[in-house]
């Protein structure tokens, strides 16, 4: 059975293009949902006038599919791993892992586009392809990287930092303040001497 396709359909044709086809496929599922129209000698006319109007259609979305190749190819995915002392990480980068980031940068692309033969489990840069439209791909830059102290012990870090400073006011006062303590123990001392001159003085007198 031949075929119009309005719609792009993978592994099959994109808009415009005539295909052969099962009947049964033809009849139950593409006819019915409007995805492609039969062609017959007395429709010939016809379809040639929507083909051109699909492709022309079909030439504005590959400017936003070649728009959207370019964006992936110059996009660079970094990912932190913990790491063993083999330098082989714990866990993986998956798929998933792709997508999500992919999706938080805007992009809006299927988990079965992203085609990953296996998860990464290793520290490096890797080259992801990414199916965008039928036959045409991008590349995505995966880097992972050896995940450094996590943020606990940065905190830690910054809090003893914190703290020294306090540390060494402290110790400035302390040094400000001994030698009032000692001047303070001068001047008791002075007048325990001089009221004890002045005893010795009253009883002489009284003598």
């Amino acid at each position: 059975m031949k075929l119009l396709l309005r719609e792009n359909i993978e592994n099959l044709g994109k808009k415009g293009d005539i295909v052969d086809v099962a009947p049964g496929y033809g009849r139950n599922y593409l006819i019915p949902k409007k995805m492609a129209v039969r062609v017959t000698p007395s429709n010939m006319k016809m379809i040639g006038i929507e083909q051109k109007a699909l492709k022309k259609g079909l030439e504005k979305e590959m400017e936003s599919y070649n728009e959207i190749t370019e964006r992936l190819n110059n996009t660079n995915l970094v990912f932190q791993r913990k790491t063993s002392e083999k330098e082989t990480i714990y866990g993986s980068v998956s798929a998933n892992d792709i997508k999500e980031s992919l999706d938080k940068l805007g992009f809006n692309i299927e988990k079965k586009r992203i085609l990953l033969e296996e998860p990464i489990k290793k520290i490096g840069t890797f080259n992801v392809p990414i199916k965008v439209f039928h036959e045409q791909q991008a590349e995505v830059k995966v880097e992972v990287n050896k995940e450094e102290e996590g943020e606990e012990g940065k905190k830690e870090e910054k809090e003893e930092k914190k703290e020294e400073p306090s540390s060494k006011k402290k110790s400035k006062a302390e040094q400000e303040e001994k030698p009032k303590e000692e001047k303070k123990k001068k001047q008791k001392k002075e007048k325990k001497g001089k009221s004890k001159k002045e005893t010795e003085k009253e009883d002489k007198k009284k003598e």
